[in-house]
């Protein structure tokens, strides 16, 4: 029989605290807590500081520690026109769209983002541009519609599915002035989340009810390995080689999983502390940030996303 001493060429100590330099891979048995551990790569989720104005459905943009949240609905599907900028403490107020929405996608960095799409009273093609004070108008999009994903920067973007009157593939790219046309996803789907840039960008999840991934190269989309948990309004960020999903619904409930894409397949990583659909987010597969949502309300929490080694209990229940 394998045991983990032929593996690693060491027996599991019993150590009454953990090791202050482990290795990659060590396992060890912690007396004190009583707990078999190791040293891996993963995912974990801890707290950030709550948004200002609880909302759903809003848009995001930056990293995790230079965050942007802009628009949403507030209440009973009121549109919100508010921005909020992140420090990676706590959340202040930016300058207000020019057009409140919800369910709009969002792009780029705290100080040069873009906003476009989503839902007014109508669907809305309106783009709006910020440079870290105030917003002005962009070019529209070709095809308004909300609950649909962006990814790239204010000037290098890329909008795709969605929800017109019907469920749409449609995908358009902003050189900084107007959209035009690029290749169709192969499954029309909304609620769903994108990651990467305009020419190499990611497209996972959405409505109806898909753990289905594609990846762009700027001219046509391409299957991808499929989502573990099939979701929509669910929240990515990253690139399409190293891409993070979470949280999202599953047609039945809401799920806090979380997932890492490789390029290739998602691997499972630690759980989201609070389950929630209609987030937006910011950040990389690394250091993720996912802000707002809707559970049976609108929510204001925040929470931050490290992956990389750490020290992780080994439940073997």
């Amino acid at each position: 029989m394998t045991t983990f001493k032929g593996i690693r060429g060491t027996a599991i100590q019993s150590v009454s605290s953990d090791p202050t330099n482990p290795e990659q891979g060590q396992i060890w048995y912690n007396s004190t807590t009583a707990q078999l551990k190791g040293y891996q790569t993963g995912g974990t989720w801890a707290s950030g500081g709550n948004l200002g104005t609880a909302r759903y459905g809003s848009g995001g943009a930056g990293t995790q520690t230079v965050a942007a949240a802009f628009g949403g609905a507030v209440g009973s599907l009121t549109a919100s026109n508010a921005t909020e900028e992140y420090d990676g403490t706590s959340w202040t107020a930016g300058g207000n769209l020019t057009t409140a929405r919800y369910s709009l996608a969002g792009c780029g960095t705290q100080t040069v983002a873009a906003a476009f799409g989503g839902y007014t009273t109508v669907v809305t093609n309106a783009t709006e541009e910020y440079d870290g004070t105030s917003w002005t108008a962009g070019g529209n999009l070709g095809t308004a519609r909300r609950y649909l994903a962006g990814c790239g920067t204010q000037t290098v973007a890329a909008a795709f599915g969605g929800f017109t009157t019907a469920t749409t593939n449609v995908t358009e790219e902003y050189n900084g002035t107007a959209w035009t046309a690029g290749g169709n996803l192969a499954t029309g789907r909304f609620g769903l989340a994108g990651s990467g840039t305009q020419t190499v960008a990611l497209a996972f999840g959405g409505k109806p009810v898909t753990g289905s991934t594609e990846e762009y190269d700027g001219t046509s989309w391409t299957a991808g390995g499929n989502l573990n948990t099939a979701r929509y309004y669910l929240a990515g960020c990253g690139l399409q080689t190293t891409g993070l999903a979470f949280s999202g619904y599953t047609g039945t409930v809401l799920t806090p999983s979380t997932e890492e894409y490789n390029g290739t397949s998602w691997t499972v990583e630690g759980n989201m502390t609070t389950a929630r659909s209609l987030l937006a987010a910011s950040g990389t597969q690394t250091a993720g940030l996912g802000f707002g949502g809707y559970i049976t309300a609108k929510v204001a929490n925040t929470e931050e996303y490290t992956s990389g080694l750490q020290t992780r209990v080994i439940n073997i229940s």
